[in-house]
């Protein structure tokens, strides 16, 4: 139990600096804020986002594995052997959800934290309960569990996304045209600041809580909490403060991507576009759909570039994002999938400490091969170099860049 709550603030951790990107990259590409001082800024609504819902919270709690009987009441099976099997599969796929964000920051794409996380429970699930085991679609009188609740909305949300950014876009060069452009850009800044702020609470409103999701699941394994309908206090504070702590240090790699990789960004396009992301989370939000937050900022993104008159959108960066959704799903299945035959082979505790040790090898092998190329709040800015193979794309100077402030 003690090492399922570690590993899940764990990936709580690495969802906050893997999704900074997804509320700061625009304000930080168009200097509208400084990249130290968006980080804090958006570190802190995460933290306070976190405690304003527990809707998706309970969705993660309930739809991935079937824990309930016909009752409502958490399966006795479950429970039987001390719970020991469902913390081993909450274990398992946490170290895939991981391992998957840790890869692809590493590699500067901004994949779904959220679909990371799903991925790896999906795949322990099936290894250590079969198919019958996972929640695919609730009880069956409406679209719930694993398809209404996550895969729906991840097809659904970045195309909703992109047309309210595109068309966001489009109406404000349009109302804007004639207007002097020093105005425009002072303005715009400003409107920016606000919504990059919405975007970051909206963030910690969908992304802490399913930790805070994961955790009650393995409270409820272990037999410290029964309750289906409420997360415990202790756990919607650590899970808030883990978030905010990750997005504080700051995924720079893929805020540089994101930022910098899809298309040039001025200060119109990115209100456009964090407008239209913080609209589409917060609505999610609100109906208890675990959406992807990197899936509609980065829809968001796209279609800011598309809305605006002359603008270019980077396909072939757009594409290798788009692949790296088609297979986080599936890829940190895979992860999560091993991860409990490894653990269920050795077995007990030994078997959770196995498991454990391999994520601890495989996160430190990461963070050692991060420190080639390093990108950091100093060069995030630099002008992107063109298609180039890396996916983060090679800094033009390894200076520092002048970030200017709104004011």
């Amino acid at each position: 139990m003690a090492l399922v709550v570690i590993t899940a603030l764990a990936f709580d951790f690495t969802n906050g600096f893997h999704d900074t990107a997804n509320a700061m990259a625009t304000s930080i590409a168009t200097k509208a804020l400084r990249p130290k001082t968006a980080v804090a800024l958006s570190g802190a609504l995460n933290l306070v986002g976190a405690f304003l819902s527990v809707e998706v919270a309970l969705t993660v709690t309930n739809a991935v594995v079937k824990i309930q009987d016909k009752s409502g009441a958490p399966k006795a099976e479950l429970l039987a052997d001390g719970g020991s099997t469902l913390l081993l599969i909450i274990l398992a796929g946490l170290v895939g959800g991981i391992v998957w964000n840790l890869l692809t920051w590493l590699l500067g794409l901004p994949s779904s934290s959220s679909h990371a996380l799903f991925g790896g429970l999906v795949g322990a699930t099936l290894a250590g309960l079969g198919i019958a085991g996972v929640n695919w679609n609730g009880d069956g009188s409406k679209l719930d569990g694993v398809v209404g609740k996550v895969l729906l909305p991840a097809v659904i949300s970045p195309v909703i996304a992109g047309a309210v950014a595109a068309l966001g876009t489009w109406v404000i060069f349009k109302i804007t045209t004639g207007v002097a452009a020093r105005f425009t850009e002072q303005g715009f800044r400003w409107g920016q600041i606000g919504s990059a702020s919405l975007v970051s609470l909206a963030h910690g409103t969908n992304d802490a809580q399913k930790t805070m999701g994961v955790i009650t699941l393995a409270l409820i394994a272990s037999g410290h909490w029964s309750d289906l309908e409420n997360i415990p206090l202790w756990v919607k504070v650590s899970a808030a403060f883990a978030i905010a702590a990750g997005t504080y240090l700051g995924g720079w790699r893929i805020i540089r991507t994101l930022g910098k990789g899809i298309t040039d960004i001025n200060p119109p396009q990115g209100t456009a576009a964090q407008s239209g992301a913080a609209a589409v989370i917060l609505a999610s939000s609100h109906l208890g759909f675990a959406l992807s937050t990197t899936h509609v900022a980065t829809g968001s993104v796209i279609g800011s570039g598309l809305g605006r008159p002359g603008a270019k959108v980077r396909w072939a960066v757009a594409g290798r994002m788009a692949l790296a959704w088609l297979i986080t799903l599936p890829s940190a299945a895979l992860i999560g999938a091993l991860m409990f035959w490894v653990g269920d082979a050795v077995g007990g505790t030994a078997g959770a400490l196995v498991v454990f040790t391999l994520l601890c090898i495989a996160s430190v092998a990461m963070y050692l091969r991060s420190r080639t190329g390093k990108v950091d709040h100093e060069n995030v800015n630099d002008d992107w170099d063109g298609d180039s193979p890396s996916t983060t794309g090679t800094p033009a100077t390894t200076s520092s860049v002048p970030a200017v402030a709104a004011n």
